[in-house]
């Protein structure tokens, strides 16, 4: 079988599934891409035997079909420093030997039968499906990831939550130090029903998502999640259990509403964050009309910081606590050139709100306060 693709087009295939590869796999099949050419497409895929996500690539030209794998370094480190151009392939499938014709040069190397390879299983009954554009679903994957948690003990909240209601569909992420929910105003259900979506498919699909109006559709069942999305499709496994009541710990009553330039704040945040205390990492915001000071301090090495900023601020004079690596992350995930602080006192939740919102979407930060050290 012989068979011509783009090396560019292939390589950037390549090097976006192989974020599906495990450092270790059980199945040796599982270091490998699978290759299927059909109708002068090519599919390459890759799996962990939990996760399956499949590219097509348009071919320039081939003569037959066939079903064969590769090993995943041997290909990548073949194709990835081709500058573009055609890049021929002759396969005997008999021996699973390869030919790479390219430019200046040639490659020679060995594949393998396929026969062992997780196979993509349709799903025949989906209990809810959703479609929703590219851009908004990478952006909403995006936003939320970095407030995943990353402790074993609460597997649940180690994923992205998808929460469909009759009136919008919430897309959250929660540590339980700190949540994002994103609205989509525009997606409904008539029953309520969601899911969770670990974090490495979640990964997956921030990374290969393209940032436009093409349609994603995403199906789902109790247990596993199909997206496809443009020429690729990712299968995965879904978390399970019962995500916690989100909603429950999102104040709202908060009188208090301090307004700032994002960047800013993110700057100084940013500057007084090497003098707080290693271990907490807490940074002190005095808030009263028109002013907000900034403070840090490590009493251990006797270093301190101070930041002073104008702001619009409508409420009584504070202070208050928080994590400033947390908070500098909230800051760093919304793209709104101000946000608004929305606060009750310094021992409740912080609402951090962008002050502009993609089209048809609801932006919500949340971040729990520290306790001061007076």
């Amino acid at each position: 079988m012989r068979l011509t693709t783009s090396s560019t087009a292939l390589a950037n295939c390549l090097l976006s599934l192989s974020k599906v590869f495990n450092s270790k796999n059980t199945l040796p099949i599982l270091n490998c891409y699978l290759f299927e050419v059909k109708d002068n497409v090519l599919t390459i895929s890759a799996s962990d035997s939990e996760n399956l996500m499949t590219m097509a690539l348009l071919l320039e030209s081939s003569d037959s079909e066939g079903v064969f794998a590769i090993n995943s370094q041997t290909i990548l480190d073949a194709v990835r420093e081709l500058p573009e151009q055609p890049l021929t392939l002759d396969i005997d499938m008999t021996t699973y030997t390869i030919e790479a014709y390219y430019q200046n040069g040639k490659y020679n190397f060995a594949a393998q039968s396929g026969e062992d390879f997780p196979r993509f299983t349709p799903m025949v009954n989906p209990i809810g499906v959703i479609t929703m554009a590219s851009k908004t679903l990478c952006g909403d994957i995006s936003r939320a990831l970095f407030a995943t948690n990353t402790q074993e003990l609460r597997p649940v909240m180690s994923g992205v939550f998808f929460d469909m209601t009759p009136e919008f569909l919430a897309v959250v992420a929660s540590d339980g130090h700190k949540l994002v929910r994103t609205k989509n105003l525009n997606i409904k259900t008539q029953e309520p029903i969601s899911f969770i979506l670990p974090k490495k498919p979640s990964t997956l699909l921030k990374g290969v998502l393209p940032k436009n109006d093409d349609e994603v559709v995403i199906k789902f069942d109790d247990k596993n999640a199909i997206v496809e999305f443009g020429l690729g499709m990712l299968s995965c496994r879904l978390l399970e259990g019962r995500y916690p009541n989100y909603n429950a710990v999102i104040p709202k009553d908060n009188p208090n509403l301090l307004t700032l330039d994002r960047s800013m704040f993110l700057s100084a945040i940013r500057r007084v964050l090497p003098f707080a205390s290693e271990s907490s990492k807490q940074v002190r915001l005095h808030i009263e009309m028109g002013k907000l000071v900034i403070t840090s301090e490590d009493i251990d090495f006797n270093t301190s910081a101070k930041e002073e900023l104008t702001c619009d601020y409508n409420g009584n004079t504070m202070d208050i606590g928080f994590k400033g690596s947390s908070l500098a992350e909230i800051l760093s995930n919304i793209d709104s050139e101000s946000v608004v602080l929305e606060l009750a006192d310094p021992s409740r939740p912080c609402l951090v709100i962008p002050t502009e919102h993609p089209e048809h979407e609801d932006i919500l930060m949340l971040i729990m306060p520290m306790l001061l050290n007076d």
